[in-house]
């Protein structure tokens, strides 16, 4: 009886030695959070300070400023730098886009995961201890999970729900990935992944290009992890003015001919593009009236 009381404690003793040790393991594993600012000054300071108030609290965040012709904006980046030191800000003397002032960020990380915070988007608290962990979970090097959407005096609109498993076909078709959730593994993957020198649609290009190594990212589903912000004038918000970007990530990144490119954009993009905004709107509908029910 003895014996097996002590074999029972032992066994606890070591779960408990076990999971503190892997507490401490994740701990140490660093998260850079890459953050490209233009003109921002309205939403930049929220946008920093969720970032800072992470429960996963063993981050940097690098910020690259694409030439901000607004003063409040570096402004803000200056005093959140002198304030805290995980704060690591450099500002570009030309404006290049955003994909440019994101690669500028990648070059200078030193974490082992790479995170997409853009500067009017925000998450939730518990955002990068959860990833961190459904990762861990899943043993895979991308991740990316639900979002709500806001306008921008951010009341919720809507939410984004991806699919759990988006394959390398899937992310093809469109891309299901967002990127203020997105996180992806370098100690898996390597160090060797930027976005593509391309004006617009440099986040789906780089999500196309990871999945070709990694196969699968894993999505967090269970509730929404953070804030989508559509402004009226965003980029991203033009959608039929992003068909020549579109086309030209299959040109450049999948190396399509012209025509197969347009093939591949109208019978497959936006088929699949228009299933994904109607269960959009579906999930939305009901989230919207049931918005602890996921």
């Amino acid at each position: 009886m003895r014996n097996t009381i002590k074999s029972k404690g032992e066994r606890y003793l070591k779960k408990l030695e076990y999971e503190k040790i892997g507490k401490y393991k994740m701990k140490k594993d660093l998260v850079s959070v890459i953050m490209p600012t233009y003109n921002a000054g309205k939403y930049l300071a929220d946008s920093i300070q969720c970032i800072l108030r992470q429960t996963y609290d063993n981050l940097e965040l690098i910020i690259t400023d694409d030439a901000s012709t607004d003063k409040d904006t570096i402004k803000i980046l200056k005093e959140f730098a002198q304030a805290d030191k995980r704060v690591k800000i450099e500002l570009l003397s030309e404006n290049h886009g955003p994909g440019y002032a994101r690669n500028a960020c990648i070059k200078r990380a030193e974490g082992r995961y790479i995170a997409f915070c853009d500067c009017d988007d925000r998450w939730i608290p518990e955002k990068l201890e959860i990833q961190i962990n459904y990762m861990s979970e899943k043993k895979c090097a991308l991740c990316c999970a639900t979002y709500l959407i806001c306008n921008s005096n951010y009341e919720t609109t809507g939410i984004n729900i991806p699919p759990r498993r988006i394959t390398y076909k899937m992310i093809k078709r469109d891309n299901k990935i967002g990127c203020l959730t997105a996180i992806y593994d370098t100690k898996a993957l390597g160090k060797k992944y930027y976005m593509p020198t391309i004006r617009k649609r440099q986040d789906w290009a780089l999500f196309i290009q990871i999945l070709q190594q990694c196969k699968i990212c894993y999505a967090y589903t269970k509730k929404p992890l953070a804030y989508y912000c559509v402004r009226k004038n965003s980029i991203s918000r033009k959608k039929m003015q992003l068909i020549h970007y579109n086309v030209a990530v299959y040109e450049t990144i999948l190396k399509f001919s012209k025509l197969k490119a347009y093939l591949y954009f109208f019978l497959l993009f936006l088929p699949s593009y228009g299933c994904k905004i109607l269960k959009r709107k579906i999930d939305s509908i009901q989230y919207m009236r049931s918005p602890n029910v996921l």
